[in-house]
């Protein structure tokens, strides 16, 4: 019996670490399903979705007011939106996160606006 479990188990293992592996490699919630509105929403609805996760992310990051946070995250969204090609800006309204090139663009718009990174 043990004999014909351990290819079993193997192919357990696989399925396991690499589900973990494209959960690492992916940059939204398990589980997480975007908001449909994205796909329809202007880039002022949109600007203002970046701003509000740019607030409460510098909030818990920097253990602030979110108040203090409004004028620099206003920069944030309004530099990293305008960046992104129309590829990233579609990328973003389908999944409701930043795909590879846009986060770098976030990372240049976070530093432009004097925030700090969050880990």
């Amino acid at each position: 019996m043990f004999r014909f479990s351990r290819p079993v188990l193997a192919g357990i293992a696989v399925a396991f670490i690499a589900s973990g592996a494209f959960a690492a490699s992916s940059s939204a919630p398990i589980g997480y399903t975007p908001d449909p509105a994205l796909k329809t929403a202007s880039m002022t609805d949109l600007t203002k979705r970046v701003q509000k996760a740019c607030i409460n992310t510098q909030a818990r990051v920097q253990e602030g007011a979110e108040s203090t946070f409004m004028r620099p995250c206003g920069c944030y969204a309004t530099k990293t939106l305008k960046e992104f090609s129309p590829e990233e800006l579609q990328a973003y309204r389908d999944t409701g996160v930043f795909n590879a090139s846009a986060r770098d663009k976030a990372l240049w718009a976070i530093d432009e606006c004097g925030l700090k990174r969050p880990l």
